[in-house]
Order: structure tokens, then sequence, then C-alpha cells
């Protein structure tokens, strides 16, 4: 592994920009939980392994109509853990690194609001499946995203249900995070559209100046493969090139990158420090 590690600290060092693509695994270090596979998931809520829900039956819109208890139990849960939880020096490592580019970008599946935590401005992140930290009416009501700073949910975890119910407030109706779920119809794309609009500045200003760019990809499995198909996307269409940091999913074509087999955390002080 020495020498992929070399090869990774030479791309880096002589890129003029860097796509940082981060999946789930860039939060293991930090103490949140790895949803890879449903096994992963039921050790993450072993209460709801004993319901028998899987995560992608539990992350369907359809909750929050039929029973509401329960899809803000999972969601509530979630967003007191992500709000709690501290960033760990991985982000530290990223954001010097970026200071010292002539520009960057960070591409995310994650929901948890942890680049923003750990101080990247807003306007440089992509959060292609939206943010817990934001919520939308579960109806066509016309009241648009808001921040969900002034929400708070308790959770009954031994009955895991929500003791309170968000509502929206505009119309009253059950509130929903601005998450993309599956079988989901009814999320808002209006902020991530946004987030893409500025994706798609950085990556003409990448162009137009021929910026030499690397992509740093950490913790993307291959589960809910929308982190590493955009990684591979842009190795091809911008010539860049790929350092993939992942404990189990690291292999990638030669041609596009290399696979750093480590975890977030200690891939990043590898490649980096």
């Amino acid at each position: 592994m020495s020498r992929a590690i070399e090869k990774a600290r030479e791309v880096i060092k002589n890129a003029d920009a860097v796509l940082i693509t981060a999946g789930a695994g860039m939060g293991v270090d930090s103490g949140l939980p790895d949803f890879r596979g449903n096994e992963g998931f039921w050790r993450a809520y072993p209460i709801i392994a004993k319901l028998g829900h899987s995560f992608s039956a539990m992350a369907n819109p359809e909750w929050f109509k039929s029973n509401p208890k329960l899809a803000w139990a999972f969601y509530g849960h979630r967003l007191n853990l992500y709000r709690e939880t501290v960033p760990h020096e991985g982000f530290t490592i990223l954001k010097e690194l970026v200071a010292s580019k002539k520009d960057y970008f960070i591409f995310t599946s994650n929901v948890d609001g942890q680049f923003q935590k750990a101080g990247f401005p807003e306007e440089k992140v992509y959060e292609c499946h939206g943010s817990i930290h934001h919520f939308q009416c579960t109806t066509k009501c016309s009241q648009p995203i808001y921040s969900a700073k002034d929400e708070r949910v308790e959770v009954d975890m031994e009955k895991f249900e929500a003791l309170n119910i968000p509502k929206c407030i505009n119309c009253g109706a059950v509130a929903r995070p601005n998450i993309l779920m599956f079988s989901d119809w009814g999320w808002y794309g209006s902020r991530s559209e946004e987030q893409n609009r500025e994706y798609h500045d950085f990556m003409s200003s990448v162009y137009f100046n021929n910026y030499k760019l690397v992509v740093i990809e950490i913790g993307a499995g291959t589960h809910i493969p929308t982190i590493r198909h955009e990684s591979e996307y842009i190795a091809k269409e911008m010539s860049s090139f790929i350092v993939r940091i992942n404990p189990r999913d690291y292999d990638i074509d030669e041609k596009l990158g290399i696979g750093i087999t480590l975890g977030g955390l200690a891939g990043l002080k590898k490649v980096i420090l």
C-alpha cells in the first residue's frame, strides 16, 4: 500500500483544485453509524431489527402518513445524533488542504451536515440527497424548505416513538426532513438544485482555467453507489485522478485512480499530512 499512498500524495500535492466526494464512511470516525446493508443498519438500530424493517423500508416517506410517530422516531433520533456529533480531525485536514489550492468543492450523499459544522461554507457543499437540518411540508403546501434549527424532537427509544411531531410552519400538516428517500415523489429539490448549480459553476471554472483536478473520495460504498459514480464520471470527463479511501470497497480501475485501503481519517492522514 505504500506505493499507493506515495502516488496519492504526489497527485494531491500537484493538483490545482480538489473535489471531495464523501459517503457514509466519512462520518464513521466521528462515531456515526455506517448503514452498510441491513446488518449494519440493524446493529445501529436494534429496535428496528425487532420490527423487521430494512433501511430502505424505513427511509420511505409513506411512514409520515401511516405512522408519523415511527417516522419521526427514526429521523428525530438521527437529527439529535447529528447535532451532538463533533466532526473528526479529517475535516480539519481537508480544510487545511483546500486552503492551499486554487479552488475546491464538496459533493456528498450524507445528510448529516457535518461538513458545514466543521466550518466549510454552504456555497461549497452539494448535498445530493438533501439535509436532515432542513424540513419541508408533507403536503403540496406553498411553504418552501425551511431551517430545522428551532425544531426539537423527543424520542422514546424503548417504544421507538416520537413524543412530538414537527408540523409545517405554514399549514400545520406533518413536516418531514428535506431528504430524498426511497420511492419519494414528494421531495422538494430546490435547495439541492441550487447547490448543484454552484457545483457546475465550480466545474466550469476548473475547465476554463485548465486546473489540474484531483478527486478525493472518502467512505463511498457500493450499496448506494451515487458517490462512486460521480467520482468516476468526473474522472473521465475532466481527465482527473481519484484517490479512493475505503477500507473495504477500495477497488478502482487503475486508469481512473488508486485505492487506499484505510478508513476515512486514517487515509486522510496518510495521503495529505
